[in-house]
């Protein structure tokens, strides 16, 4: 079964954790890396979320601590841009080496620093973690960096965008001249492709083609609604579709508590999850969900990115993302592991220039689709209590009932016992009212339409904040900000006219320098 895996020249303790863990064969990614990055060389390994990366480069980092002798000292960091991120990816490695005295251990902001202390003292030959809370624990001299010899950078694009690129630079500025260097990323954006050239040695570069990407396995539509609408259509494609895991992704924080109070208010089983939360109340949603306790999650793009939880059957995109490959990664949360998932994506009607930009991205159109009507949802539901009762008569594990069934057929006719059964097992659409907060639709800049992706050098609002994967709100503006409006517009910003309309100010490359190494 696993003799892909064993012809990647692997070891017998990695192998029997595969088999563990369920593997049958590699992924692409998987079976390009492995080979690659076990030779020692540096590498960049380019593909889209849910293709097997942990495992891509885990392997490598277990086989060649195992070769070393498995010393009981710092021998690898993964970097990761969320804490979400961070743990699930020591705990993917922590069971690729379950066979193996090797621990990995998650680092991460919103986690009492004395409790790492004590988990520190314990010598973990691997640590994934967050770069903020990272150089806290290398100021502190807690955490040396000088002797390891692999570093990885997992969704490095990600750790771009949440205004990681100075962490970056710190951080591998401390690292040996002679680590191996993996950096994995679902894009390669100008700044991305400037870090590799600092600090990876002539890498060998490794792409997955967008056509072996699971987004293909994703049955995509789309629904024009207008945005007072979303919630009640929301509604009745979950009482339609009955998924088993539905993860809805909207655009802010205050949308996250809002529609998972609204969902529960109408008897849903959901909670939410965005970066305000504590790290206790994160942990416990995600274990829910993994559980299914909860079988809806509400999220933002920054709480759900590295979510790794098999079994979702559903996305519902309640708010496009603001960033077209943003979409790829929030689809991408299903359709896992060669199984079909489903995708739903609402629009606002002055979205749809925003939504053929994401089109052009992925290469692929997105069925449009009518918004189900009350009296279809309540067609829906129906039918589902007469396929859950016909389930369950074909299952046969009623002796226990049978005497009462004959007891009522002596007073009721048949047929007006069914019908009373369908009437009870018939979920009728709520119509609770709910109050969701309206938000204004996105604005497409003519450029990104014309172009089809976002500009990487494109610059956010001066009064964005942004939080980071350790939890800390910090500024996005630019160092240059401060020195004054002459220096700032550098940058890239809107200018006055005369007449009091606004000039855009392309963004100068020059400007970017300060974050890279000449």
């Amino acid at each position: 079964m696993l003799e892909q895996f064993k012809s990647l020249e692997i070891s017998d303790a990695v192998i029997s954790a595969l088999n563990a863990m369920g593997f049958e064969e590699p992924t692409p990614i998987q079976s390009e890396s492995i080979p690659v990055a076990i030779a020692g060389h540096d590498m960049i390994g380019q593909a889209q979320t849910g293709t097997g990366k942990t495992a891509a480069y885990g392997i490598p980092i277990l086989e060649k601590i195992l070769a070393a002798g498995a010393p009981r000292e710092l021998q690898a960091v993964v970097l990761s841009p969320t804490r979400e991120l961070a743990i699930q990816v020591a705990e993917e490695i922590n069971q690729l080496a379950q066979h193996t005295a090797i621990r990995a251990l998650p680092i991460y902001g919103g986690q009492d620093m004395e409790r790492q202390l004590r988990r520190l003292q314990k010598s973990p030959q691997i640590i994934v973690a967050t770069p903020g809370r990272l150089i806290d624990h290398m100021k502190r001299g807690t955490i040396k960096l000088n002797a390891i010899s692999t570093i990885v950078l997992d969704e490095a694009d990600e750790m771009l965008n949440m205004g990681f690129i100075d962490d970056i630079n710190l951080i591998m500025s401390a690292t040996p001249d002679t680590r191996q260097t993996l950096l994995f990323s679902a894009t390669m954006p100008a700044p991305i492709q400037r870090l590799a050239e600092t600090f990876l040695h002539d890498p060998q570069i490794v792409r997955v083609k967008s056509k072996e990407v699971t987004i293909d396995l994703i049955e995509q539509s789309y629904i024009e609604v207008h945005d007072r609408q979303k919630f009640d259509v929301l509604c009745r494609l979950l009482d339609l579709q009955e998924p088993e895991l539905a993860i809805i992704f909207v655009r802010t924080k205050r949308r996250v508590d809002e529609l998972s109070e609204g969902l529960k208010k109408r008897g849903y089983s959901a909670e939410g999850i965005h970066g305000d939360l504590t790290q206790a109340k994160r942990d416990s949603v995600i274990r829910q969900f993994r559980e299914k306790t909860i079988d809806i999650l509400a999220a933002t793009d920054v709480a759900a990115r590295g979510l790794d939880i098999s079994g979702v059957t559903h996305v519902f995109n309640y708010d496009l993302p603001q960033d077209p490959e943003s979409y790829v990664h929030r689809v991408g949360r299903t359709g896992r592991a060669g199984r079909s998932g489903e995708a739903t994506t609402f629009v606002i009607p002055r979205e749809i220039d925003h939504l053929r930009t994401i089109e052009r991205l992925i290469k692929h159109r997105i069925a449009r689709r009518k918004a189900p009507s009350f009296s279809e949802a309540l067609e829906g539901a129906q039918q589902n209590a007469l396929r859950n009762l016909a389930n369950t008569a074909d299952e046969g594990d009623t002796a226990k009932f049978r005497a009462s069934a004959e007891e009522l057929l002596e007073n009721y006719d048949s047929v007006v016992l069914i019908s009373a059964a369908i009437k009870l097992l018939t979920k009728e659409p709520d119509t609770t009212p709910v109050k969701i907060t309206e938000e204004a639709p996105l604005r497409v800049h003519k450029n990104r339409r014309a172009k089809g992706v976002r500009h990487s050098g494109e610059r956010r609002s001066h009064n964005d904040k942004r939080r980071s994967g350790d939890g800390k709100k910090q500024s996005r503006s630019f160092a240059g900000k401060s020195k004054g409006n002459a220096d700032y517009n550098r940058y890239g910003t809107n200018k006055k006219r005369k007449d009091g309309t606004k000039e855009h100010k392309e963004p100068n490359r020059s400007a970017f320098k300060p974050y890279f190494k000449s």
